[in-house]
């Protein structure tokens, strides 16, 4: 559950949400949130290559 959460989080702060969007829509904590976010900036790129593998599953079910 908190993986399918963060990665929820990590999407629309691709996508350029604002916390507070993101707090409403996820039900995360702005600490989890600004720990997402700083992976992303900051990171190894585990939250970018899981997102690309999301999107990459997606678009082969469509």
């Amino acid at each position: 559950k908190e993986t399918s959460q963060r990665l929820a989080v990590a999407r629309q702060l691709d996508a350029g949400k604002s916390y507070s969007a993101i707090e409403e829509a996820t039900g995360a904590s702005a600490t989890t949130i600004a720990r997402v976010s700083k992976c992303l900036s900051y990171g190894a790129g585990g939250y970018n290559a899981a997102l690309n593998a999301l999107d990459d599953a997606e678009k082969k079910r469509r």
